[in-house]
């Protein structure tokens, strides 16, 4: 989606067309789920939390201001703030997913959960600015500038971050 479309979509939400909000929602659905996942690390939440950030976009649309660049980075931080207030207004530690009842071991489910949970591990011992940066450059796959831009952060932060974070996983043993 462009910025104009974007732009556009927006306008159509203040003036309540369930379209424009429809239209986001397409096409930026995995894009927020993957952001705020990487904040909150929990499926579930992550789930719950998606859905109500289209209802808070719904909400906030009048207070949208078209811009002629950038609605990716306005989209990642209100969907990372939303993350963070939900994380500090639980105040505990968010479980990670159950591992599945019963795995076969010939279907490969077994490796994968371990080397899920393994992963999850690795990225638990990061900090949480480089496993948010991680996470909207490889699951979001937004450049350094977005992330930048998202985050309020000078672009040599946000590589240095990474960059960190990268090194971090590789001594866990992340390629």
């Amino acid at each position: 989606m462009t910025q104009e479309e974007f732009n556009g979509c927006m306008e159509r939400i203040k003036n309540g067309d369930k379209d424009g909000l429809k239209d986001i929602y397409i096409a930026y659905l995995s894009y927020i789920y993957t952001i705020i996942y990487g904040v909150v690390t929990s499926k579930e939440n992550a789930e719950d939390l998606t859905s109500e950030f289209f209802i808070k976009l719904w909400d906030i649309a009048d207070t949208y201001k078209p811009q002629d660049k950038g609605h990716k980075a306005y989209l990642a931080t209100v969907a990372r703030n939303m993350a963070l207030d939900f994380l500090r207004k639980n105040k505990r530690e968010v479980l990670t997913e159950e591992m599945p009842e019963e795995a076969d071991p010939k279907s490969g489910v077994e490796e994968e959960v371990i080397s899920d949970v393994g992963l999850k591990e690795a990225l638990s011992k990061l900090k949480e600015s480089e496993r948010t940066v991680v996470s909207m450059k490889i699951l979001s796959d937004m450049t350094f500038q977005e992330i930048a831009d998202a985050l309020s952060q000078p672009l040599g932060t946000v590589t240095w971050r990474y960059k960190n974070a990268l090194e971090k996983l590789r001594r866990y043993g992340y390629e």
